[in-house]
């Protein structure tokens, strides 16, 4: 019954048999795969497994904590921790990397990752996910802070895990990106969605509203566009999408096209933006670049910023790749002083001498 499907194992193996030390990196991986079912099963668990409970205390980001987000995050150490696969580990649930306790060995790569993504919403059943991107690392030492601070384009593997009806691993070792459903009768991914491509055009975006006043012009500009459908400048209807879960949003993108945006705004004059560059945006403009779209932070391409801390927060645009360039265009003559304010398509539709264009 399930002879002749492409099982995760023999997918890598294929597609990195010919990399030196491809073996290592399959293996890693398979680790990472085996921490996705285990926590899909805790997940799945909800309230009987007692793990909603919120605790008394923050991440390193500030966010608070579930049960659950130091449940997952555990498991996700314990599964990637003793193959001598791994030199070191980064999280959201840690303030610090994570070091390699004795008696296991370090190994030729570093993993970084969010082991609960959109955990705020798993008390409604609401889809989460576990988000998780590879690093090469040099040598058999320690990693300093300074080795995990590598720019997203030395990304060596990027996925994530949707756990939803069925629990989806989605993932890219630099040769497109593909999706895994999870067989829970054989207990193995099997390859259900090969090669997703973003559709290049979309009438789809997301984005929180409620943060509206908030935004720089180029988001404003860009959103009240999009909300004037038919009537306005874009002269199509689009339709607007919001679950607060990055894994839901991307993994909606990469199946039907779309923009995701959550954007540098002034509720936090103090923060450059809300999701984390290292295990967030990096991981996911791997997976968005390699299907074909773009991801930028309104202003550069996201594998291109230079990382300077473990927790760094960033802008994020991601999605259908002529949407995102629009997006940044609109950034662009902001920044130059050349944007028009934003016309109302009431008064655009009745005033004599309209301006057409295509902006």
């Amino acid at each position: 019954m399930h002879l002749g499907r492409t099982t995760l194992p023999k997918f890598l193996t294929e597609q990195l048999r010919d990399q030196p030390g491809h073996t290592e990196l399959v293996s890693l991986i398979m680790d990472v795969a085996s921490a996705v079912k285990a926590v899909s099963a805790m997940v799945a668990r909800g309230a009987l497994g007692g793990s909603l409970d919120v605790l008394a205390s923050a991440n390193a980001s500030g966010d608070t904590q579930k049960l659950l987000d130091v449940t997952t995050n555990t498991t996700f150490l314990r599964h990637c921790e003793w193959s001598g696969l791994v030199a070191g580990m980064v999280s959201e649930e840690m303030d610090a990397a994570y070091d390699i306790p004795e008696p296991y060995r370090r190994g030729p790569y570093l993993l970084v990752f969010d082991p609960l993504d959109g955990s705020s919403n798993i008390d409604i059943n609401v889809s989460v996910g576990s988000i998780f991107s590879v690093l090469k690392h040099e040598g058999t030492e320690r990693p300093a802070v300074a080795d995990y601070l590598k720019p997203g384009t030395a990304q060596v593997a990027a996925g994530y895990a949707m756990y939803g009806p069925s629990t989806l691993l989605v993932l890219t070792v630099g040769d497109g990106t593909h999706g895994f459903t999870l067989d829970r009768e054989v207990g193995d991914f099997v390859l259900t969605q090969p090669r997703l491509q973003v559709p290049a055009d979309t009438s789809e975006f997301a984005i929180n509203a409620s943060n509206e006043r908030f935004w720089e012009p180029p988001v404003q500009r860009y959103v009240s566009e999009c909300k004037a459908g038919a009537h306005g400048i874009r002269a199509r209807d689009f339709n607007m999408r919001w679950i607060a879960s990055m894994v839901a949003e991307v993994h909606r993108i990469l199946v039907r096209g779309g923009v995701f945006m959550y954007p540098r705004d002034t509720k936090t004059p103090l923060r450059p933006g809300r999701l984390r560059l290292l295990y967030e945006a990096n991981p996911m403009a791997m997976l968005i670049e390699q299907a074909g779209g773009a991801a930028t932070t309104g202003r550069t391409r996201m594998l291109d910023i230079p990382p300077t801390e473990l927790h760094q927060r960033v802008p994020v645009i991601l999605g259908s790749r002529n949407e995102v360039e629009r997006i940044e265009r609109y950034h662009r003559e902001y920044d130059a002083g050349e944007d028009r304010p934003y016309v109302s398509p009431l008064f655009n539709d009745r005033s004599l001498y309209r301006t057409e264009g295509t902006r």
